[in-house]
């Protein structure tokens, strides 16, 4: 909303920003908001200043009256050019509900979420969109454990926003909160992340290339590295929001190929946006996603006694040949939905102290709650360094892959997306492929819950028979759901 030349600055919407398309984000009552991983979607459209303020000021006001105190709130932001709009939006809103904002500033996800479970905050927030193009912008809040909201609590939030008066909720008499600027606590994040190795681990002689996508990994993860003795090269190292994510980080492995290749590197890192997630390249240029990180972790874990059951939760988008190799190592794959709360959820179910996705999110409850990419790529790091071999040699010990076939399907149309069971056309599709896979195969149909996609995975033994089908069952999507 453009405020006249007659309006307080101290003046407050006086509408949800949900039921007034003045604010650009007239978001009917019966779509949701949060999604799998917090609030996401253009900055600017959806995500404007109007509704940060109050996302903030109801966020605030949940939190406060489901712990029964006032305190602190951790933030962060990533590099996008949106993040500085939405921080202070956020900022206002949340400090209108009477809480303190300490703002971290640039750092990664993982370090909101360390930080708000080892301090006495009441919860925390980053402003990201994780691996989206610039353009998007997202808002994901911590509990004071540093795991994401309940969804009862989201669900909270959301139902102030949808049918709640923020200005009649703030009186004059208000208790506001501060706004405290702390970028010096990304070091104690730092900190916590070479504390595990007790000085223990030297990775002098690794050549180690880092591609940090632009974004919220640039000033902390070259740091990290070369304090462990690490010979450093860096891609992508500025914070630049117009092209955070673009070609490059953990979706586009093409230049940290080459770099590794270019340098004869060890082994190259890729995070994206948020640095919650990593993949790796190895020596040979061969990538090295998370089904791969979960294995070589979990046999290192499992060595030191340290994973129970011998048991890793991964998702359902996670290889089978993964999972048949670490069962002949005498272990469980416990699946869980794709997104971090699941796998954590399960985690939590089945005592897993190991957990993650294919994607490069991993979660080790030996370390912290959720997941961090920092703290994987140093832990992978170690183990080839420890190993006495290289990555390549690591990973070609482990297993093999069955052939996968990923292909996103853009659905602009939510309910269609959102609704997709209901399409009895690509169900009778599903049907007829599964029927010709049998058990040589598998598949799997969803929708994304960060991004307007439906996702169409096969994978089987056949390389022939993945390709042939996913096509199949794609030419479907685009016919009922997309035209």
């Amino acid at each position: 909303m453009v405020m006249s030349s007659e309006s307080s600055p101290s003046q407050l919407p006086t509408r949800s920003p949900l039921q007034n398309s003045d604010y650009g984000c007239a978001v009917p009552k019966s779509n949701r908001l949060f999604g799998t991983d917090g609030i996401r979607g253009k900055a600017g459209q959806l995500l404007t200043p109007a509704l940060a303020m109050q996302v903030g000021f109801w966020a605030g006001t949940v939190l406060k009256q489901e712990t029964g105190q006032t305190g602190t709130l951790m933030m962060g932001q990533d590099s996008r050019c949106s993040s500085d709009m939405l921080a202070m939006s956020l900022t206002s809103g949340l400090t209108a509900a009477g809480l303190d904002v300490w703002n971290m500033g640039l750092c990664p996800t993982p370090a909101v979420a360390y930080l708000t479970h080892h301090t006495e905050a009441l919860g925390g927030v980053m402003i990201s969109a994780s691996h989206n193009p610039p353009e998007d912008n997202g808002i994901k809040f911590f509990g004071a454990d540093g795991s994401k909201l309940s969804l009862k609590i989201q669900q909270m939030i959301e139902d102030h926003l949808h049918f709640s008066d923020t200005e009649s909720s703030i009186s004059s008499d208000s208790v506001w909160g501060h706004h405290h600027a702390r970028p010096d606590l990304t070091q104690v994040y730092l900190e916590s992340l070479q504390e595990p190795f007790n000085a223990k681990l030297n990775l002098q002689g690794m050549k180690i290339v880092l591609d940090l996508a632009w974004g919220a990994a640039t000033q902390l993860a070259p740091k990290l590295f070369q304090r462990m003795g690490a010979d450093v090269i860096c891609l992508h190292e500025k914070p630049d929001g117009t092209r955070i994510n673009v070609n490059c980080g953990s979706t586009h492995l093409d230049s940290l190929k080459t770099a590794v290749a270019l340098h004869e590197a060890d082994v190259g890192f890729a995070f994206d946006g948020d640095a919650d997630r990593v993949l790796a390249i190895d020596n040979t240029g061969r990538t090295v996603d998370g089904d791969y990180i979960l294995y070589l972790w979990g046999q290192h874990l499992k060595q030191a006694g340290q994973l129970p059951d011998s048991k890793i939760v991964a998702t359902v988008m996670s290889n089978l040949g993964f999972e048949r190799a670490w069962e002949k190592q005498g272990g469980q794959l416990v699946r869980a939905d794709v997104g971090d709360q699941y796998v954590h959820a399960e985690m939590l179910n089945h005592n897993a102290m190991l957990g993650g996705e294919q994607s490069g999110h991993i979660l080790c409850r030996h370390y912290d709650i959720g997941g961090d990419g920092l703290q994987t790529a140093l832990h992978i790091a170690a183990i080839v360094k420890q190993s006495g071999v290289t990555l390549h040699e690591l990973v070609e010990s482990s297993f093999v892959t069955y052939p996968q076939i990923l292909k996103n399907v853009r659905v602009e149309d939510r309910d269609r997306r959102c609704h997709w069971q209901t399409c009895e056309p690509l169900q009778n599709a599903i049907a007829k492929a599964e029927a010709a896979m049998g058990d040589q195969g598998r598949i799997l149909v969803r929708a994304s819950g960060t991004e307007p996609l439906i996702r169409v995975m096969l994978e089987a033994a056949d390389f022939d028979m993945v390709h042939h089908w996913c096509d199949y069952l794609v030419g479907v999507v685009n016919q009922y759901l997309v035209t």
